[in-house]
């Protein structure tokens, strides 16, 4: 692969930051080296980049004089197939180019986009994350936590996949775990309201209450409380239809019906139709009054009946609580929760065999982790120690210890780098046998050893070359350019052998007028790095010795 492959971060653009009014940068592959005088701003330039990326942003960022500040970055994700899923998946995509965006206001508040569109920070760092990862000088302070040094094993080992599995497992036993101390908690609190909900639930069968049936019989009720006054007016509705002592009404009709049955008029067909009609329609109400005062016949028996009925479920709803027209489903809720009580143990048993088998299937993932972690410290130490030895550590040996632990949302290991600084001695803790020296260079060969494998193509490298020098800082050069055939490097650095290994080199300077103060990045010609590299050699005043050792320097650096 060449350096080209790796081509990510294209275009960086700053405005209104800090001591920056306006600047643009263009990026190649490679190793970018930044440099420039103390005080001259060079933390601005990766602050920039922070920003653009989800770092905290506060109102003073902000330049004097100018309302808001800006900060774009473009990435180019042609090769870069999980950022633009990601993108892909949240409608953020537009092909291979991606920008970031982020806008500081005056009052604290900041914006974010992705390819204009407006995003929260969570989902900025998440995608920052994929493309860019920043090795900082404070570092090692970090390196002193075990934390960190399972972290860094396992991305070198490449085992994200089988770490968040792990983790997967965990939680899923765990939640199984909580289900049943839950359940066994609840199981004893219940016991004690068996007694009484069994006691509930016969009352309630007995008593059978069924949907609709209170309605039904408060409806007969009310029609077998009024049926002797039915009954009454029923009886002179047939007496006034058919008749007793006098006439009735369907008397009257046939009598008229015959009154009219030999005239032969045609102007009375439609009187003698009507009255026909009508003495058939009375009858036939005759004949249903009949037979409604049979029904509405008085009945105190089932009168009885529904009344001790209905006051059964009176007085069950009272004693519940409830409408009369809830007791069917206050019936089934607690004959469910009784059941539920009585099945505890086969409940019980069954979350046992759920928690078994989560178990397994946490131990042999953490197993297969836990053989890749093994495996994956032999070449992590190995290649640590090689390259301690290059920076000046000689006899040095870098251990990464791989012991048992309980199980945990990590797995089954307990992870901590130790260092031998003397030939032959125990390894012990960083803390404990490194330097301030020694653990600036140890942390210098981890990330740059652990950044070969590293997920994120474009890497930054902020002063990790603090507490080295001479033949040493060379080695760190050569490393950090080698490590940019097979990913984009930027590296701020304040020593001329690093500095000489870039494939672009970036000068930070700092002007102050009577308007105030401001700084400007500017790349460098392969003039400039002559002149560049001499002062970084020699101070302020170059001199033909600081020159010619500076040609020297950029004309023997690696391809």
């Amino acid at each position: 692969m060449t350096p080209e492959d790796f081509y990510l971060l294209t275009h960086l653009s700053i405005t209104s930051l800090t001591l920056v009014d306006q600047l643009e940068l263009e990026f190649d592959a490679g190793m970018s080296v930044v440099t420039g005088e103390t005080g001259a701003g060079k933390s601005i330039l990766l602050g920039a980049l922070g920003l653009a990326l989800g770092d905290r942003a506060d109102s003073g960022l902000i330049a004097p004089g100018a309302g808001k500040a800006e900060v774009n970055a473009t990435f180019d994700l042609a090769n870069h197939d999980r950022a633009l899923a990601w993108l892909a998946e949240r409608e953020l995509h537009e092909g291979s180019e991606c920008i970031l965006r982020r806008v500081v206001s005056k009052d604290g508040r900041s914006r974010a986009f992705i390819n204009g569109s407006s995003i929260n920070l969570s989902e900025l760092k998440t995608l920052s994350e994929m493309l860019l990862d920043v090795h900082s000088q404070h570092e090692h302070q970090s390196l002193l936590k075990k934390e960190t040094h399972r972290r860094l094993l396992d991305e070198f080992g490449g085992l994200g996949d089988v770490v968040a599995e792990v983790k997967e497992k965990f939680q899923s036993a765990q939640g199984i775990r909580d289900k049943l101390v839950q359940r066994r908690q609840d199981a004893e609190e219940e016991s004690a309201r068996v007694q009484l909900l069994s006691y509930q639930a016969e009352e309630l069968a007995n008593l059978a209450i069924t949907a609709g049936e209170t309605r039904a019989l408060e409806t007969e009720q009310k029609r077998l409380n009024s049926a002797d006054d039915i009954q009454s007016r029923l009886q002179q509705a047939l007496q006034i239809c058919q008749g007793d002592e006098e006439p009735g009404a369907s008397a009257l009709l046939s009598r008229a019906l015959s009154l009219l049955e030999n005239i032969n008029d045609e102007s009375l067909q439609t009187a003698k139709e009507m009255l026909a009609t009508a003495s058939i329609q009375i009858d036939e109400a005759i004949h249903d009054l009949s037979n409604a005062t049979d029904r509405f016949a008085a009945d105190p028996g089932r009168l009885n009946e529904v009344e001790n009925r209905l006051s059964r479920i009176y007085e069950a709803a009272r004693k519940h609580k409830v409408q009369p027209d809830e007791l069917p489903e206050l019936t089934e809720k607690i004959q469910s929760e009784l059941d539920n009580i009585l099945n505890a143990e086969e409940q019980l048993a069954e979350l046992d065999t759920q928690l078994a088998a989560a178990e397994l299937a946490y131990t042999t993932i953490a197993e297969k982790l836990s053989s890749a972690r093994a495996k994956t410290a032999d070449l992590l130490q190995s290649e640590v120690t090689n390259a301690l030895q290059d920076l000046g550590m000689n006899g040095a040996e870098f251990t990464a210890l791989v012991e048992a632990s309980d199980p945990n949302l990590h797995g089954i290991n307990d992870i901590e780098f130790q260092i031998a600084t003397i030939p032959g001695s125990e390894p012990g803790a960083l803390s404990r046998i490194a330097s301030g020296g020694e653990l600036s260079r140890i942390s210098l060969a981890i990330q740059v050893i652990t950044a070969t494998s590293s997920n994120t193509p474009t890497l930054i490298f902020d002063e990790v070359d603090v507490g080295v020098g001479g033949a040493t800082a060379e080695v760190v050069g050569n490393l950090l350019r080698k490590l940019g055939a097979t990913a984009q490097i930027v590296c701020v650095t304040h020593l001329p052998q690093v500095a000489a290994q870039g494939h672009q080199h970036y000068v930070v300077s700092k002007s102050t007028s009577s308007a105030g103060a401001s700084t400007t990045v500017s790349r460098l010609t392969e003039e400039e790095k002559v002149d560049e590299i001499a002062r970084m050699l020699g101070g302020i005043e170059k001199t033909d010795e600081s020159m010619a050792h500076a040609e020297s320097m950029l004309s023997s650096r690696g391809s």
